[in-house]
């Protein structure tokens, strides 16, 4: 069967900013469909964020045990954060390993971006590699924030 609506595009005919939060924002549109009829679209916008696969030089992977309060449980992460505004999403991974963790790392490679929340969220997480680690003991989380971190092999079968 043929796709009838070629031009799959959703056009915002309305917004309306429902919530102002410290970093998130939610917002709901009415929109025009590829069919002509008209829907309510629901999103938050979010102002990005870095993750970082960093690797120690005996293969491990660092990773951090958070609590996580939506779930009401700790998860096992990699680290990662928000960009700050206007913030290069390199230099903020920077600052996320040595923050997060105390690892500055020598080399960097970009893996690409990924959008995790498609149907009701504009985030965009950048990926990056992060080796040749090395530890300055200079952990400086955020204040009320708190983690464990840990560090696994995730090569091994």
């Amino acid at each position: 069967m043929a796709n009838q609506f070629l031009n799959l595009q959703e056009i915002q005919l309305t917004s309306e900013q429902k919530y102002n939060g410290n970093f998130l924002k939610v917002f709901s549109d009415s929109v025009k469909l590829p069919n002509g009829a008209t829907s309510t679209r629901e999103y938050i916008k979010h102002p990005g964020a870095v993750v970082i696969f960093a690797e120690l030089d005996d293969g491990k992977i660092i990773f951090e045990e958070q609590f996580r309060y939506p779930l009401q449980r700790t998860f096992l992460e990699l680290p990662a954060g928000k960009l700050d505004s206007n913030e290069d999403p390199l230099i903020a991974a920077k600052r996320e390993l040595l923050e997060e963790t105390g690892f500055i790392a020598e080399k960097w490679t970009a893996y690409g971006e990924i959008h995790p929340c498609i149907g009701y969220s504009d985030e965009k997480i950048y990926v990056y590699k992060a080796q040749n680690l090395t530890d300055t003991n200079q952990q400086n989380l955020d204040n009320n924030e708190f983690l464990n971190i840990k560090f696994f092999n995730i090569y091994k079968t």
